[in-house]
């Protein structure tokens, strides 16, 4: 009798960052490499729960590596969180005989993979969002592309402020996490990043960029998490305190998503893909893969979503010293 194919599956869930197509093409071409089969769900929970999905090979993922997005696409799919719901996942996968799941998203995406764990299946999650917020991993698929994006536009944003003498203020996504707002204002030179890690001064703002316009210096940034407030609010609180720029803003919004993937989220996302499989090879699951220092390590998915991640202290202490002082 002849042996029966080890079969695994692979989505992409939740907001789609750049790189994920790097993963997937490390998840199939590993998986296709150790004579296993590979199924790719379509549109994330919501294409497991509803059974749509095709078996790939080699050719599905070639061309993809530099492409933003998720060729496999993704959605979010609250309904996930009921049980009967992920019940109907269980059965697609029972009846598909998968041995093990692969859960590309953020960190929606991998409570969905925890939940799926308690149930009996074997899971293995990949970390890719933009914001940074997934605990037990230094850097997760998509965020340095992102951050790429906004310190590009930061830079050019800045050309015009200077020819008109102005000062922007500039939305960056980051729900729960101030990771990209604060990042990209160091890496900018920004005046001040408002993030929900930390209480902000509308006033001691406002004394800044009045300082700065009156000693002649042609703009000034501001860079808003949207998760701390948003960048009309920043304006109306900052033109009722009486503030001499004149002030705009700049929803950067799903610009920072998009876009072909960096070299760093390449190299990051495939090493993501094929230690997963291997990770489902040595007979592990629960787990999600993740990256410290650089080694890439699993932690158990329990441990992520028992958890918050913080921005680590010395980036904090460092916007404080970098950023201009008032």
């Amino acid at each position: 009798m002849p042996r029966r194919v080890r079969k695994i599956g692979v989505l992409t869930s939740g907001g789609d960052s750049p790189g994920m197509n790097a993963a997937v093409r490390a998840v199939v071409r590993t998986a296709l490499e150790e004579g296993l089969k590979i199924f790719g769900f379509q549109m994330g929970y919501r294409g497991l729960v509803n059974g749509i999905f095709r078996e790939l090979d080699f050719e599905d993922v070639g061309g993809i590596l530099q492409k933003g997005g998720t060729f496999l696409q993704t959605a979010r799919f609250k309904e996930f969180e009921r049980e009967e719901v992920q019940d109907q996942a269980v059965d697609v996968i029972e009846d598909l005989e998968l041995e093990s799941l692969i859960i590309i998203g953020g960190e929606g995406s991998i409570h969905g993979a925890y939940a799926l764990s308690r149930k009996g299946v074997p899971v293995i999650g990949i970390p890719a969002s933009i914001d940074n917020d997934i605990y037990g991993t230094d850097d997760s698929i998509g965020v340095d592309t992102a951050l790429n994006t906004i310190v590009r536009a930061v830079d050019t944003i800045k050309d015009t402020a200077s020819s008109h003498g102005r000062a922007f203020i500039i939305e960056v996504m980051g729900h729960n996490s101030g990771y990209l707002a604060l990042l990209s204002a160091i890496a900018t030179g920004a005046e001040a990043a408002i993030i929900p890690e930390k209480e902000f001064d509308y006033r001691t703002l406002a004394k800044r960029l009045n300082k700065r316009y009156r000693e002649g210096l042609t703009n000034s940034i501001v860079i808003v998490s949207e998760g701390a407030a948003r960048g009309f609010h920043v304006l109306k609180t900052l033109n009722e305190l009486g503030v001499d720029y004149e002030l705009r803003v700049t929803v950067l919004g799903h610009l920072q998503r998009g876009g072909s993937p960096t070299f760093y989220d390449r190299i990051i996302a495939s090493r993501f893909g094929y230690r997963a499989v291997h990770a489902f090879l040595s007979g592990k699951s629960g787990v999600m893969v993740a990256k410290q220092c650089d080694n890439y390590n699993l932690v158990s998915l329990e441990e992520v979503v028992n958890n918050r991640k913080e921005i680590p202290e010395e980036y904090l202490k460092m916007a404080e010293t970098l950023m201009w002082e008032y």
